[in-house]
């Protein structure tokens, strides 16, 4: 019998591996310049995890109401800006990086509760062709697993919390 060749496809060991997995995926895939899963921590926009990561170091943060992805999930700007000058919602916003953002692509990520976790987003500091828009399903088909498997951690440790809390004996 042929060995199975499945090493390329084994599950990843947790949320915080997939996620760093997306984002490579992503930036080789897609393109942009940095790729970045964020997580909402009011009033700011904290960087989980970068791609490549010296672009934008996790722990970096931004101002939640000035970014880009605070407009994208309210609905004032789209998923996909090729020209971010070019897009109202987008003209005068914050990223963290040091250079002016021309594009950006970004999705919510959420809670099985349909709670904001943060985002998942890519930025570049160079206008990109209007056929970047025809990876948005990709992006937002990775941010949907992400949200999966973040619910299913989540879940799992309050779980794990749950069963290892003492048994308390009843006032009797």
């Amino acid at each position: 019998m042929a060995a199975l060749v499945v090493d390329d496809v084994v599950p990843f060991a947790d949320w915080p591996a997939a996620a760093r997995a997306a984002l490579a995926f992503l930036h080789r895939t897609v393109g942009l310049d940095v790729w970045l899963v964020t997580r909402l921590e009011q009033p700011r926009q904290v960087v989980l995890y970068a791609h490549p990561e010296e672009v934008l170091p996790p722990g970096t943060w931004i101002s939640w109401d000035r970014s880009f992805c605070h407009s994208m999930v309210s609905g004032v700007g789209p998923r996909v800006a090729t020209v971010a000058a070019a897009t109202p919602a987008y003209r005068d916003l914050e990223t963290g990086l040091p250079q002016r953002v021309a594009a950006y692509m970004g999705v919510p990520l959420v809670t099985a509760d349909g709670v904001l976790f943060g985002t998942l987003c890519g930025l570049s500091v160079r206008a990109q062709p209007r056929a970047l828009s025809r990876h948005l399903p990709l992006v937002e088909m990775t941010a949907r697993m992400l949200s999966t498997l973040l619910s299913e951690e989540e879940a799992a440790q309050r779980a794990a919390s749950s069963s290892a809390e003492p048994m308390r004996d009843r006032p009797t």
